[in-house]
């Protein structure tokens, strides 16, 4: 079956999708203190609150890409332990805009590869 139903479909699996592996993230680095996220991840030389600021970045480049506005960069807050919610701030857009199948299913799986660098 395709069509317009099936695209809703996609749409909504694609969006549940997201929320469940940003919450599994969350719940993986949402107690990490400062020294765990500075310290570098176990598959590189790049501190782990780079590569979440990274994905804060991804998701909100395709939230921005579904609203038809320009890109803009996230604000790198002093704090890294503030990056679980910036995740959720920037997914939240991506839903609230209406991204297609494509783009939700796209951003989940960064997530996804996100959680198993860290």
């Amino acid at each position: 079956m395709s069509g317009p139903a099936s695209a809703v479909d996609s749409a909504a699996m694609s969006a549940e999708e997201l929320e469940r592996t940003v919450r599994l993230l969350v719940r993986q680095v949402g107690h990490w203190e400062q020294p765990r996220s500075a310290a570098a991840a176990p598959t590189g030389n790049v501190p782990r609150a780079d590569l979440m600021h990274r994905l804060v970045q991804e998701i909100a480049n395709l939230a921005a890409d579904a609203e038809g506005q320009p890109r803009r960069t996230v604000p790198r807050l002093d704090n890294d332990l503030a990056l679980p919610d910036q995740l959720r701030v920037v997914t939240a857009d991506l839903l609230a805009a209406g991204a297609d199948a494509e783009a939700l299913a796209r951003a989940a799986a960064e997530v996804t590869a996100t959680r198993g660098a860290l």
